[in-house]
């Protein structure tokens, strides 16, 4: 039996100009932390012929051709395993909610896959090959981050070259200003799943097209990231507090569909009671609510009283990894 726990993550600054549409013509540039929440795969014989697969439903294929999960059926085509298997996931959040966790089961299952055949995976190699299958191969319209974030763990500042190329580097802030993150940055679920393929679609199609506003604003959005990863690296928390507020509301001007009255609502309330700055953690249009904020119990005695659940994190550093290998 494999079994691999891949960590799913939040962006901190630059996020959706991980795209290649963008960053394949400008470059990208995006501040993407892991969590300790997780993505784990098992990988195991069973007493069966086929492929037995586990969920958010339950297939059986005699062959691989016949598998309906596109990424299952695209990474054992990848690489081979033979029938008489079974491969189920179990994720801590659930999928749809803007944590990356598409990204998280590509780069788990490949982690797997690559155990159970004795080949040799880096985190680079594992990111790369995550990417080529859902971007290239499956044609999703999605960026890179949460595969490289998934793969490597930790907080890291990532570079998009117009080549398709992506550099990762730590991001180098003191261990008082991480202590001081992960007390003060808070997460809430508003309740909404959401397809964020419609709206990275959208972004695609305008950004392909040219569409001065979609452009404009995704500079502007790679802009703040720049200047995120600067008050972070000088341990201005308050000042990332700020930037966190204005990138929300370059953000809502991407699509009319980023957000909507309650979300609206909710993220108004968090600022009146402590929140410096917020966010829709993904594509938007639901998912979680991200705040920092230096005034904890404020924002959290509110944020109840709007029924809404937080969800504690902290930071993984251990990127994708092989939990239990017999």
């Amino acid at each position: 039996m494999i079994i691999t726990r891949t960590p799913l993550r939040i962006s901190l600054g630059g996020g959706g100009t991980d795209l290649p549409s963008y960053s394949n013509v400008y470059g990208g540039m995006v501040i993407s932390a892991a969590i300790n929440r997780y993505m784990f795969i098992s990988l195991n014989k069973s007493f069966g012929d086929d492929y037995q697969l586990k969920y958010s439903r339950l297939e059986r294929a005699k062959t691989i051709d016949e598998i309906e999960h596109p990424i299952i059926r695209e990474a054992l085509t990848r690489h081979f395993v033979p029938p008489g298997i079974e491969i189920v996931s179990v994720a801590d959040i659930p999928s749809g909610t803007g944590l990356g966790t598409s990204g998280s089961f590509t780069v788990g299952l490949l982690r797997a896959l690559t155990t159970w055949r004795r080949d040799f995976a880096t985190p680079d190699s594992l990111a790369l090959e995550a990417c080529n299958i859902e971007i290239e191969s499956l044609g999703r319209p999605v960026g890179k981050q949460d595969q490289y974030i998934a793969a490597f763990g930790g907080l890291a500042v990532m570079d998009f070259n117009v080549y398709g190329g992506v550099r990762v580097s730590p991001l180098r802030i003191s261990g008082e200003t991480l202590a001081d993150l992960e007390s003060n940055l808070v997460m809430y679920f508003t309740g909404y799943a959401r397809d964020a393929d419609l709206i990275l679609s959208e972004q695609k199609t305008k950004t392909e097209a040219k569409d001065d506003t979609m452009i404009e604003g995704l500079h502007a959005i790679k802009k703040l990231g720049m200047e995120t990863k600067e008050a972070l690296e000088a341990g201005d928390t308050d000042r990332f507090g700020e930037i966190m507020n204005r990138h929300w509301l370059q953000k809502k001007e991407r699509s009319s569909a980023m957000s909507n009255p309650r979300i609206d609502h909710y993220y108004e309330t968090a600022l009146a009671n402590g929140a410096l700055g917020g966010k829709l953690v993904g594509a938007g249009a639901g998912g979680f609510l991200l705040f920092y904020t230096k005034n904890q119990s404020s924002l959290r005695a509110a944020m109840a009283a709007e029924g809404l659940q937080e969800v504690p994190f902290g930071f993984d550093f251990g990127g994708s990894t092989v939990l239990v290998r017999d």
